[in-house]
């Protein structure tokens, strides 16, 4: 099934786009790279218009943009803030909670019903989430639910699963209204216009880092736009939440990253969590 291939490119891309950004972050601005994420993928996406066929575009496509690329200005700017806070191990599978929220906003949103069996899924993107915040028994067996509400790093990466949700949906709707490609370009293009007037008012004292740092910065956008392009060649062939699942299997590979990267401790705990947050998320696909 072709949309699997673009669906594992797509998990791929995100997990060493996550790599790159967290490099950055450790020594630049986050809205600089919150910004910079978006706007470098256009380099590789705007020159597309001249080789794919412009759609007609559908009566939902300005609205699923707006909507969509509205709330993925703020999103985008909250999961960096987030990789920056937290382990990267530990915030990034968080994300896989997408899925779980797509089980009601795909219906209501673009009218997609997933089968019953994503309730098994759900229950072991639930117990996946246990074990990955599991801290030593003498704290309790409800220590990592206690994490979920006492650090930012991990509320906020619910928080963006919980929109991202949304903007997932409303990226079906731009498809189905112009083209996978077009509506990649056109959400691109409304995000790191929208990010712009507040990175450049946040980072107003940081400004002449994106001219230093072009070489930190232009992959992060390279493997964002890269990303992006197979995810919407996937939603245009299946799913919304099948597509996301699989993406989110990018968790398993952000773990092993962390690990071996920036040595980021605790990976017996964080594989075995983030292994049966994947299995969820595949019960999911497989629905």
């Amino acid at each position: 099934m072709t949309w699997i291939i673009f669906a594992t490119l797509t998990a791929l891309f995100e997990s060493t786009k996550d790599v790159v950004s967290k490099r950055g972050l450790q020594s630049l601005d986050e809205y600089v790279v919150a910004w910079s994420m978006v706007f470098f993928s256009l380099p590789l996406m705007l020159p597309l218009l001249g080789v794919i066929e412009i759609p007609q575009l559908g009566e939902n496509f300005w609205g699923a943009l707006f909507a969509g690329g509205s709330i993925n200005v703020v999103a985008i700017l909250l999961y960096i803030r987030a990789i920056k806070l937290a382990d990267l191990s530990l915030a990034v599978p968080l994300i896989t909670f997408t899925p779980l929220f797509l089980l009601v906003t795909s219906p209501l949103i673009a009218n997609e019903m997933p089968s019953p069996i994503d309730a098994v899924g759900i229950l072991f993107i639930v117990i996946g989430s246990y074990i990955l915040n599991l801290k030593p028994k003498q704290q309790g067996y409800f220590a990592p639910f206690r994490a979920l509400l006492k650090e930012k790093g991990s509320q906020l990466m619910l928080l963006v699963a919980f929109m991202w949700s949304f903007s997932s949906t409303f990226d079906k709707v731009g498809v189905r209204n112009s083209s996978p490609t077009f509506w990649a370009i056109a959400i691109h293009s409304y995000i790191a216009t929208g990010m712009l007037p507040i990175m450049l008012y946040q980072s107003r004292k940081s400004l002449n880092i994106i001219i230093h740092n072009l070489p930190k910065l232009a992959p992060i956008g390279f493997l964002q736009g890269l990303m992006v392009l197979c995810q919407m060649q996937a939603i245009s062939l299946a799913l919304v939440a099948q597509v996301i699942s699989i993406k989110r299997t990018s968790a398993l590979l952000s773990v092993l990253w962390g690990h071996l990267i920036f040595k980021e401790q605790g990976l017996k705990e964080r594989v075995a969590g983030a292994t049966v947050m994947v299995a969820g998320v595949i019960l999911i696909t497989l629905a």
